[in-house]
């Protein structure tokens, strides 16, 4: 615990009391050790000092038994016997202030980035994307930073994918090449993150990091506590969020030298998942981060069954290692305990591989930097308890946490602000209307080009029968059949009166003619 007439992290008790220079905290440390031998008490321990110190914390809880860390202890054998052997007083139980996160929102305030936020390297390697693919996804953020489009959840990255796919032509003489095939693979990728529950925390509000910075009344620092039991089924879900979560205090911490603590104590558990199958370009990002962020203040601890598990540009980094039990059952085992054993400065008292295999529970190799930033000679001591509870905190226990967090009602309701996906919606809609009404215009001038073709048609056949000779004449005999009539009995006897009339003057003429006329 944090000694404030020694103004040192009081960590474990040897021969001598072990103690954690609190400038030197912030070279980084490692938490190493096979499964069941006392990493989570070292964690508690020195999360607690931090804490107790005025420095603000970061926990990945994994297993779940964290959240006991809001709650007093209670006096045990186990700890009764590591208080009275190691000569501990004035010993006492408090909770602490604790602050509960999760990135479902089940167990804690939602964690919430946006896509933007992420950026494309890190979001390539959450969607295993390979070297061609994570091209394609860089010039799709480029593209959207272009047009001014925002990418907050995996809807707008989703739209955005589909639009350059849409319009690769277009972007191929000013972006590059945009194949179908990747485009496909990354909508693909994208799919399998959303039902990993990836669209879960791409969104808004987003994560304010400086809500991390805060202290209780008495000037304790805040742990905030990610819940991580869900999110730890998705391993590569996992060591993303925590890198971006590390890489988020870089770029927000601003420069701050040599300091007396930390500003903030960050605690990174299964830290191996980081490393795991990552491309060299991201393993030289982390360890780029890991030694530049001291500059800014923040003590970044690695928590893992081996220090192999972490690569050796990282571990070169790391000033301060409490080195719990190791087993070599297998040659692979005896190699990396072999290696452990040697990072650590010799003590001619003992013989350190030797040491690491026999280490009971809650007892380690413990080595830290003193005051000139020198490693120590390496002492095998036991840890000591911690002052919170060993057990988690019921549910009600912490929803009553959470519900009472002056942060609740910042991160409770979801954001949807209008970004890429709402406003390529409303290009595809104008696009959509603009075919429609091209479409119609289409039909139109087709029915039109129709009607004008049949009048033409028309047209041509009457001057066609203009043009053709007029027809015979008809004869006599068939003008006077054709024209014969019907006549009433009126018209018959007038006719026939004629015909008499005509009949007699004919012949009074031809006699007259020939002499024949009578006298």
């Amino acid at each position: 615990m944090y000694l404030q007439d020694q103004h040192k992290i009081w960590l474990a008790a040897g021969d001598t009391p072990i103690y954690l220079e609190p400038a030197m905290a912030n070279r980084h440390g490692l938490i190493a050790g096979a499964t069941g031998t006392g990493k989570t008490v070292t964690l508690k321990v020195l999360a607690e000092s931090f804490s107790d110190m005025g420095v603000p914390v970061f926990l990945a809880d994994i297993k779940g038994d964290l959240s006991g860390m809001c709650l007093p202890g209670r006096e045990t054998k186990h700890i009764r016997r590591s208080i009275d052997t190691m000569g501990i007083s004035g010993f006492d139980y408090t909770a602490y202030p604790v602050r509960f996160w999760d990135v479902y929102g089940k167990q804690g305030h939602p964690v919430r980035t946006t896509i933007s936020e992420m950026g494309p390297e890190l979001l390539s390697r959450l969607l295993g994307l390979n070297d061609t693919q994570s091209g394609i996804l860089r010039i799709v953020f480029r593209i959207a930073d272009d047009r001014g489009l925002l990418l907050i959840d995996l809807k707008d990255l989703r739209s955005m994918v589909q639009y350059v796919g849409d319009n690769a032509k277009e972007f191929k003489l000013t972006y590059g090449n945009i194949s179908s095939q990747s485009v496909g693979a990354i909508q693909r990728a994208l799919l399998q993150l959303e039902d990993e529950g990836g669209d879960t925390f791409f969104g808004e509000p987003d994560l304010e990091l400086s809500d991390w910075m805060d202290w209780d009344e008495d000037g304790r620092g805040v742990m905030n506590i990610l819940e991580c039991q869900e999110l730890f089924q998705h391993p590569l879900l996992y060591a993303t969020f925590l890198l971006w979560m590390l890489s988020e205090l870089y770029e927000l911490l601003p420069e701050a030298g040599d300091l007396d603590k930390p500003k903030l104590a960050f605690f990174f558990d299964e830290a191996h998942l980081l490393f795991k199958d990552a491309p060299k370009a991201l393993v030289e990002k982390v360890e780029q981060v890991v030694r530049l962020i001291r500059s800014k203040g923040v003590s970044v601890w690695f928590i893992s069954q081996n220090p192999s598990d972490l690569p050796d540009s990282v571990l070169g980094q790391i000033g301060n290692r409490v080195q719990h039990a190791l087993r070599a059952y297998t040659p692979n085992d005896q190699k990396a305990l072999r290696a452990a054993a040697r990072s650590f400065r010799a003590n001619p008292a003992f013989d350190t591989e030797a040491a690491l295999q026999a280490l009971g529970v809650g007892e380690a190799l413990v080595s830290v930097l003193d005051e000139k930033g020198v490693p120590s000679m390496v002492q095998q001591a036991g840890i000591l308890p911690p002052r919170s509870s060993m057990s988690a905190a019921s549910q009600a226990e912490i929803d009553q946490v959470i519900t009472g967090s002056p942060l609740y009602q910042k991160y409770t309701q979801v954001e949807d602000r209008r970004s890429a996906y709402e406003v390529l919606e409303e290009v595809r809609e104008e696009q959509a209307a603009r075919e429609e009404a091209e479409a119609r215009q289409a039909a139109w001038e087709k029915e039109r080009k129709a009607q004008q073709a049949a009048w033409e048609k028309e047209q041509r056949a009457m001057e066609r029968a203009y043009r053709q000779p007029a027809p015979p004449r008809r004869t006599t005999s068939s003008r006077t059949t054709s024209s014969r009539k019907k006549q009433d009995p009126l018209e018959k006897a007038i006719n026939s009166a004629a015909n008499t009339v005509g009949r007699e003057l004919g012949k009074q003429i031809v006699r007259g003619l020939f002499g024949t006329r009578r006298r």
